[in-house]
């Protein structure tokens, strides 16, 4: 019986143990492998937004720059102005206004032709500006959200009231010069904010008049993106959950699977045990049964021989 369940014991415990470090080092490959799938998922799915977010920013930069560029040419057509009207740069100082606002001799006609296009393209929730700006950088007109009146306070007016203003900031200047289609570039705006600029050229009469601006926000963007990750997070960590249970559960019951195989497995050994205690206490007249052709088997033989054995001396001993 002490024999018996001592094999046992530590036959299991040893094929368990081997068990549990597999199943352990399996679990956590695992779990690696899929944080790693997840965690490629987010940045492709980030990437995607923000490629779809850019490229609608040029598109709606390549239709504001169209638009604008033909508005123009009708006033050209038109004879309500000249060529060298809209190319003309001797910007007139509105006294009063830090940083400075300026006149030009077409910006009057800005305000009444292009703010209703430009406002319109504040419609989509990611756009936060589209304007219209010479090669200079001068902006004639702005959305009507930057145009409020006044307040005397630099940095509410900063925020509130940007028209007629001339952006030849580093980002400004390349947007205004700039004869590529869709042009991208990150713009830390004086505000404090940080967005996209996507800018197309403004072409007057085949002459490269500026550019038109857009403005896309990056907040919803992050937002979108947080939330992404969020719900990724979350799929991730029930799946990660899921499978640390699934693996104890088939732990537990591999465990008792274990235990009972190799006891079962080794109950003929008992009962051997019991035979040859038997034999060692001199009970030799029951024949002792195969037990197939293993090592229990091959043992039982033995056993068998030594019985007869001991039963041969035995009787002749009883003899003499």
């Amino acid at each position: 019986m002490g024999i018996e369940s001592s094999i046992s014991a530590k036959t299991a415990l040893k094929v368990n143990l081997m068990l549990i470090v597999f199943l352990v080092a399996g679990g956590f490959g695992i779990a690696y492998y899929q944080k790693n799938h997840f965690d490629q998922l987010v940045t492709l799915e980030e990437e995607t937004l923000e490629e779809q977010l850019l490229r609608r920013g040029a598109i709606l930069s390549q239709i504001g720059a169209q638009a604008v560029g033909k508005l123009m040419e009708e006033a050209i057509d038109n004879t309500s102005y000249g060529v060298n009207d809209f190319f003309d740069t001797e910007y007139k100082e509105i006294p009063g206004f830090d940083p400075p606002k300026y006149h030009s001799k077409v910006d009057s006609y800005m305000d009444k032709a292009i703010l209703a296009l430009e406002d319109e393209f504040l419609q989509d929730p990611d756009v936060v500006f589209a304007v219209a700006v010479d090669i200079n950088g001068y902006l004639p007109t702005h959305n009507t959200k930057y145009q409020k009146p006044p307040t005397g306070d630099k940095e509410k007016d900063k925020v509130g009231n940007r028209t007629k203003r001339i952006f030849n900031d580093p980002i400004g200047i390349k947007a205004a010069k700039n004869t590529e289609e869709g042009f991208r570039q990150v713009y830390h705006r004086d505000t404090g904010e940080t967005m996209w600029d996507i800018s197309s050229p403004i072409m007057i009469k085949g002459k490269h008049w500026g550019g038109f601006r857009i403005g896309l926000s990056m907040k919803t963007l992050e937002q979108t993106n947080a939330e992404f990750r969020q719900k990724t997070d979350s799929v991730r960590n029930n799946f990660l959950n899921s499978l640390f249970i699934l693996m104890a559960i088939i732990l537990l019951v591999s465990i008792l699977a274990v235990f009972f195989t190799i006891s079962g497995a080794l109950r003929p050994l008992k009962e051997l045990t019991a035979t040859a205690n038997d034999l060692a206490n001199g009970k030799i007249d029951t024949a002792i049964p195969k037990a197939g052709s293993d090592e229990l088997g091959q043992l039982a033989n033995v056993l068998e021989r030594l019985r007869i054995s001991l039963k041969k001396s035995m009787d002749m001993l009883k003899k003499r």
